[in-house]
């Protein structure tokens, strides 16, 4: 574990350019899809949980299903149509970071409109009631709920990410893993490992740890001057 480590320090230090590309792949594509689902999943959820019609409940059973979608189901399903015989064939996805990006995006959008909707339940009912005293329309009455969820989106986006960021099973099958194009840091760390080099292996999941860790500090210190 020492040496690991200290390879994790001498890698970094020395910026070296294997490692620094596959954290500008990993960034890319964990940010991207995070905030996509972010944008997608949030009014989604939100939704979700205004109101008890039979399309809703249809909806929301759903996506609870989707919770639970396998990674490997999902790339699988991603590669079939990404692929050259494949209905989204033409768009030429496979082997990219736009087709890691979307089958991220299919992974993790329920996830977060679950989160949203069972936290947006909990708090809707009495915003609905405050709402229709004070005669709001539908429209101020969602937005009013949406803005009441801030806190939850932001823990929300930061469940995404870390979920964008540790993937492996849709990544590896629906970006190739190619070096200095597609690879990642979960795919070049069960790499690493396959070959036997198990001390690069835990420096890059050191790496992968510590910037999960900057980018909590960041949300974290946002939140409390947001408090403020």
């Amino acid at each position: 574990m020492k040496t690991s480590l200290l390879k994790a320090v001498e890698l970094i230090l020395a910026h070296d350019f294997t490692l620094m590309d596959i954290i500008n792949v990993t960034l890319r594509m964990s940010l991207a899809s995070s905030l996509i689902a972010l944008l997608l999943g949030v009014p989604l959820g939100v939704w979700l949980a205004t109101g008890k019609s039979a399309p809703k409940q249809i909806l929301n059973i759903f996506n609870r299903t989707m919770m639970g979608l396998p990674p490997v189901v999902c790339g699988l399903l991603c590669y079939m149509m990404f692929s050259g015989v494949g209905p989204l064939g033409f768009m030429h996805l496979l082997y990219t970071v736009k087709g890691m990006v979307i089958a991220q995006v299919i992974l993790i959008t329920p996830i977060v409109a679950g989160t949203l909707e069972a936290y947006a339940k909990g708090i809707a009912p009495v915003i609905s009631e405050t709402a229709k005293g004070l005669r709001l329309s539908r429209g101020r009455t969602y937005r009013l709920t949406m803005g009441e969820c801030r806190y939850q989106i932001c823990s929300a986006w930061l469940l995404a990410f870390a979920r964008a960021i540790a993937e492996v099973g849709a990544v590896s099958m629906v970006g190739g893993a190619i070096s200095y194009k597609t690879n990642v840091m979960t795919t070049a760390i069960q790499n690493s490992t396959s070959r036997g080099d198990f001390t690069t292996g835990v420096a890059m999941g050191l790496v992968l740890l510590l910037l999960s860790l900057v980018l909590n500090l960041i949300v974290y210190f946002g939140q409390r001057r947001w408090s403020r």
